[in-house]
């Protein structure tokens, strides 16, 4: 399905008490969608089912956030993250992401559920905005996207290391900040 990578500027909002949810395969494809994430993203469930979740990948999102998710998930572990997506319409809406493998009887990954919140206001437009600008602009520097993608992701590891915390450690710190 191609995508109008048309942009309003609009932000979307969802209420506090409700969570967007999708599950997809292990490469990523759609194979569940709840009601608030048809209606906040302006999908049909047809429209949606089997398509790649990166569907609603914004443009102003990192990728190598993407690829610290990925990474996260191969390695059977859950990950916490502020997401920003696109809408169908181009209209955007940020969310809390919590992303977790899903496991068969025989505890095999045979695909991934993730569960959306509203974020912390105040945490995305002072912290995870700048961030992500920050990453943005590492990633567009290079020579070439996946370059790009990898000194980012070269500047969030080094990131965290000063830390001294994992990601979903730095995650919900920036929300007690």
């Amino acid at each position: 399905m191609a995508q109008d990578l048309h942009l309003t500027g609009n932000e979307v909002f969802f209420d506090e008490d409700e969570i967007i949810v999708s599950k997809t395969d292990l490469k990523g494809r759609i194979t569940y969608c709840n009601d608030v994430f048809l209606r906040v993203a302006g999908y049909s469930e047809r429209e949606l089912l089997g398509q790649p979740h990166n569907i609603v990948r914004h443009p102003d999102m990192p990728r190598c956030v993407y690829k610290l998710l990925w990474d996260t998930l191969a390695a059977g572990r859950e990950i916490f993250a502020y997401v920003v997506n696109r809408a169908r319409n181009g209209d955007h809406y940020w969310v809390l992401a919590h992303v977790t493998p899903s496991r068969d009887k025989h505890k095999q990954v045979i695909g991934y559920h993730s569960s959306r919140r509203v974020p912390d206001r105040g945490v995305v437009t002072e912290k995870i905005v700048p961030l992500y600008r920050s990453l943005l602009a590492v990633e567009q520097k290079q020579g070439n996207r996946k370059e790009g993608m990898l000194e980012a992701f070269r500047t969030v590891a080094a990131l965290l290391e000063e830390s001294g915390v994992d990601y979903d450690e730095f995650v919900w710190r920036l929300k007690a900040a």
